[in-house]
């Protein structure tokens, strides 16, 4: 069993991205992406290119992580998930849900409610992706035992 995030099945094409006439976007290296979780009931597939990695150092991201969060976004409707029966969402928020693995507890996915878009853990992706990290939020919340990486830091309401 398979669907996209918004939960539809079918393939989705993404004439909108592309403006090819109905052909799948791929990323830079030409393919897309694959993940998954660490006891693989949970694989996705990443249909077009992802937005760049973004650092969060919020207290939430640390505490679900254990450290701070590194992930790249995607519109929902481009990420393909399968093992949906092993996937469980928390609403950590009044606007924000974490998709995780029932069975092994790998921190998988977020989500703004209502935004249509997807942030993918960018550890889960499965060997070179080509993505840098080049910006981070929530620094204020930072842990006290790091040092922030080498990268800009902006308002989460930029991205």
């Amino acid at each position: 069993m398979h669907c996209r995030c918004s939960f539809n099945s079918g393939r989705f094409w993404a004439t909108s991205i592309t403006g090819s006439g109905g052909q799948m976007a791929e990323n830079r290296t030409g393919k897309t992406m694959l993940g998954s979780c660490l006891c693989q009931k949970i694989t996705y597939e990443i249909l077009a290119e992802p937005r760049s990695v973004v650092g969060c150092h919020c207290v939430q991201c640390r505490k679900t992580s254990g450290h701070y969060v590194a992930a790249t976004q995607i519109k929902s409707e481009l990420l393909e998930i399968k093992g949906l029966s092993n996937l469980t969402w928390f609403q950590s928020s009044a606007t924000a849900k974490r998709g995780f693995c029932k069975n092994c507890g790998s921190q998988l996915f977020w989500t703004e409610v209502g935004s249509g878009k997807t942030s993918v853990m960018a550890g889960t992706i499965d060997g070179a992706t080509g993505l840098t990290m080049d910006r981070q939020i929530h620094t204020e919340t930072k842990g006290d035992y790091y040092e922030l990486p080498d990268s800009t830091i902006v308002d989460q309401s930029t991205l």
